[in-house]
């Protein structure tokens, strides 16, 4: 009986030992996952941009994970509203960094939340892909730092072009007081004398303004023949609604920072015969079939008006780029290490998102040319495209 004991003994302390190692092998090869932190203005002023931003990337990482993840690991999703406050970002992005561990980040909304973000990626040396306009987020060229819209110079050279096909040249300006606004509306300066225009009025409004008729007056008899609105958020609803009111029947240009049907709807009747520049998203259904753009954005509009039953906007897109992107990017690393999925992000070539077809280099971290850009014009309450 000792005997069977020592045996049942030995057994028993074999079977343990193994579990234990089983169980200590389990936890070592446990697959950690790989995090996407983002920050993004899900409310306050530029909730237009956050909130489908981030619904964007809470479907897309639902999806990749039921489809078996990355390299065998989920995505986890860190997010963090700065309710459009730079300060804020600065603090969420380097708790991303410092505290959640984040292998990529996709954000900030704004150029003032990305901007302050910079420092912090570049430092820490963690990848960073910005889905806000202003080119001063990618030039000069920062080593860590991406981003998935067009930039505000490509909307001053496209809208230039346009107008400069309409037999025009006299162009009025006028622009808010927001870091998109600003900077686009200087872009807009310095490319206008590159296509022949000339800028005969450069008014300005501010974040709270209600009102813009003394501006839209002024323009009225500047002799423009045509007026470039640099702005997004509310004021250009505002500036398109007075532009109407003080009488201006010049053709009315907005910016890339507008293109979502919410601009249609604050603006009313007046937003008729406006034109923009924007992503083929915005009229997925009227591209031509053999357009490379259309299936993907085909597809981005239908899974995301399916699960959120509300309108798709080209800044849910940009999120949906920059997502496929960093994804992309870690696959082709093989790896969560940081700077080889940097130098696979660099080196996306032929990448087609909802924004364009994306070829990017080390001199150039957006990969987006003019011929991303369609130009479109409300009609009977709807995007068209200008042929």
């Amino acid at each position: 009986m000792f005997r069977f004991n020592r045996a049942l003994a030995r057994q028993v302390a074999g079977a343990t030992l193994a579990v234990c190692g089983l169980v200590g092998f389990g936890a070592a090869g446990a697959q950690e996952p790989i995090r996407i932190g983002t920050f993004l203005s899900v409310t306050g002023p530029a909730a237009f941009l956050g909130d489908p931003e981030l619904k964007t990337l809470e479907l897309y990482v639902d999806r990749i994970n039921a489809e078996g993840g990355v390299l065998g690991r989920k995505l986890q999703l860190v997010s963090y509203d700065d309710a459009g406050d730079a300060e804020k970002a600065r603090t969420f992005v380097k708790r991303l960094i410092e505290q959640d561990k984040v292998d990529v980040i996709v954000g900030g909304s704004t150029t003032g939340a990305t901007m302050a973000a910079v420092p912090l990626a570049e430092q820490s040396s963690t990848p960073l892909i910005s889905l806000a306009g202003a080119v001063t987020i990618v030039e000069p060229v920062k080593k860590w730092v991406f981003k998935t819209p067009h930039t505000d110079r490509m909307a001053c050279e496209k809208i230039f072009v346009d107008i400069k096909a309409r037999k025009m040249s006299k162009v009025a300006l006028i622009s808010g007081s927001g870091g998109f606004d600003k900077s686009m509306r200087a872009e807009c300066v310095k490319v206008a004398p590159k296509y022949g225009m000339e800028l005969v009025a450069d008014e300005t409004y501010g974040a709270t303004d209600t009102d813009m008729t003394a501006q839209l007056t002024k323009i009225k008899g500047s002799g423009a023949q045509a007026v470039l609105n640099a702005g997004f958020g509310q004021g250009p609803a505002i500036v398109t609604r007075n532009y109407r009111q003080v009488g201006l029947t010049l053709p009315l240009y907005q910016s890339h920072g507008v293109a979502s049907r919410e601009y249609i709807k604050l603006s009313g009747p007046a937003a008729e015969g406006v034109r923009l520049p924007a992503a083929a998203l915005l009229v997925s259904d009227i591209l031509p079939a053999e357009d490379a753009q259309k299936p993907v954005v085909v597809n981005y509009r239908k899974a995301y008006e399916d699960k959120f039953k509300s309108d798709v906007s080209t800044f849910g897109g940009h999120a949906y780029d920059g997502l496929m992107i960093a994804v992309n990017a870690i696959k082709a690393a093989k790896s969560t290490d940081k700077a080889k999925v940097r130098d696979a992000i660099e080196a996306t070539k032929g990448y087609v998102g909802t924004g364009g077809v994306v070829n990017m280099s080390a001199t150039d971290h957006m990969g987006l040319d003019l011929t991303a850009f369609r130009m479109l014009e409300v009609k009977d309450g709807n995007w068209s495209l200008v042929k």
